[in-house]
């Protein structure tokens, strides 16, 4: 892998003790519940996060007004396998439209016994986002990106 590729990728896991049915099920059915509700583009607060759950769907805040901010579209859906999904938001935290500017993140799940499901996030082609990139990439690389997504959806299960 060249340098530019592995610099525009970002790699996080958590390991859940629930199968791998469950584990895929509650990620994409209850991701508002583990979203961080101040990650919000909207000018109000978030009522709730919705993941349409099929190829073609998307992630959406809807805020307390009844606004709506899609962020994210679902690209490959493989239950209890994978979803892959883009990320249409820019460099200055705004809904990206240009769609060749988008990166992508894939959920991998991973039974490691029957009731024990290892979830691994590759957000990739970071660099598509253009100048500014990289300290997007740092932002969702640090505490508060996708670790503490990890974190919060391995806390729905009781685990780390």
């Amino acid at each position: 892998m060249n340098s530019q590729i592995a610099a525009a990728t970002i790699r996080k896991s958590v390991v859940v003790e629930a199968s791998i049915e469950r584990a895929f099920d509650v990620f994409t059915r209850e991701f508002g519940n583990f979203k961080p509700p101040d990650h919000n583009l909207l000018a109000v607060p978030i009522a709730e996060t919705v993941f349409e759950p099929r190829v073609g769907g998307c992630i959406y805040d809807r805020g307390i007004d009844g606004s709506e901010c899609r962020w994210a579209r679902v690209l490959a859906y493989d239950p209890p396998r994978m979803v892959r999904l883009s990320w249409d938001i820019n460099t200055q935290w705004q809904v990206e439209t240009d769609l060749e500017r988008t990166s992508e993140w894939e959920v991998r799940f991973i039974a490691e016994a029957p009731d024990r499901t290892r979830v691994e996030i590759e957000h990739r082609h970071l660099d598509r986002h253009g100048q500014g990139w990289q300290a997007k990439r740092d932002a969702i690389d640090g505490e508060n990106g996708w670790p503490i997504y990890l974190t919060r959806f391995a806390g729905l299960f009781g685990s780390n």
